[in-house]
């Protein structure tokens, strides 16, 4: 009786040294598997701060990318100047932020902070470069305006100019005096009409200074000249030279009328001096330097 009794307490014994095995194990794998999920959670929690340390530096190349956008499209150096100062302290809070620990959340956070400042800051020079952009185009067109304006000016003003010379050539085309009715006939000794060259004594010069009431009035200086077949000028001395066009240049004859807008008639005679051939010779007259009218004759052998 006795040694069933022992028997039983080493059983008892046995069956709570087991029962105290399996709780002890049980804790060791509870713990290991608390430690192990803690040790996952960490994990994750790393590679969750890396994350969002990735994407804050992201943030940050994008800004300083921005600044350099805008920096190009601006053209005043003044916010030129500026955008360059604001990218440079991005530039700088970015080299920061790739030293610090992605687990330091105190720091991360205050670059955080930083970057919503520096967007803030980025907004307000949005705004100025939109007004800026506004404003030049706007000049743009006041300049495209204008150059149009300066354009039909000048068109304007020369259509005007060339409007003006035509009119002044028409009023000076105008006030021109005109010869007609030209005549050259040469005579002999005796005031009769010479047909042959070796009887010629004389040139008989006739014609008229037409009515014209736009030509200004008085004393008119008539030039004669008369040109050989050879185009040589007859001219009793080569000083006998006026103005023409710039140039001084022969005359053979010339004569002091007195005009008043009326028609006058003028006769002038030239005594021949000189050998003449046969051929086609010309009369020229000018006054007031201008050419005023021509007339062509033969002589006979």
């Amino acid at each position: 009786m006795d040694i069933e009794k022992k028997e039983n307490k080493e059983v008892n014994k046995l069956s709570l040294l087991i029962v105290a095995v399996i709780v002890l194990i049980l804790i060791i794998a509870g713990a290991g598997y608390y430690i192990y999920h803690q040790k996952q959670q960490m994990t994750d929690l790393v590679e969750t701060f890396d994350l969002e340390k990735e994407a804050l530096e992201d943030e940050y190349n994008e800004l300083s990318l921005q600044y350099e956008g805008y920096k190009f499209s601006v053209g005043n150096d003044s916010l030129v100047a500026l955008l360059s100062t604001e990218q440079a302290k991005v530039q700088r809070l970015l080299e920061e932020l790739r030293t610090v620990k992605a687990t330091n959340a105190k720091e991360i956070a205050r670059l955080k902070k930083e970057l919503n400042t520096l967007r803030k800051i980025m907004r307000n020079y949005v705004v100025q470069i939109d007004s800026l952009n506004r404003e030049n185009e706007q000049l743009k067109v006041e300049k495209n305006e204008a150059v149009q304006k300066y354009q039909r000016a000048t068109s304007q003003a020369a259509t005007l100019k060339k409007e003006k010379e035509k009119l002044t050539e028409r009023v000076t085309l105008a006030s021109r005096l005109d010869a007609t009715d030209i005549s050259v006939t040469p005579v002999n000794s005796r005031g009769k009409l010479a047909k042959r060259i070796k009887k010629m004594q004389q040139f008989v010069v006739t014609f008229k200074i037409a009515k014209n009431i736009t030509a200004p009035v008085g004393e008119k200086m008539i030039y004669v000249r008369i040109m050989k077949p050879d185009d040589d000028i007859l001219v009793k001395s080569r000083a006998d030279v006026f103005a023409f066009e710039g140039k001084e240049i022969n005359y053979s004859m010339k004569k002091m009328i007195e005009y008043e807008g009326e028609e006058v008639a003028v006769t002038m005679y030239w005594n021949i001096e000189e050998f003449l051939s046969p051929g086609t010779y010309r009369v020229d007259i000018f006054s007031d330097g201008n050419l005023i009218g021509q007339k062509k004759f033969s002589l006979d052998d």
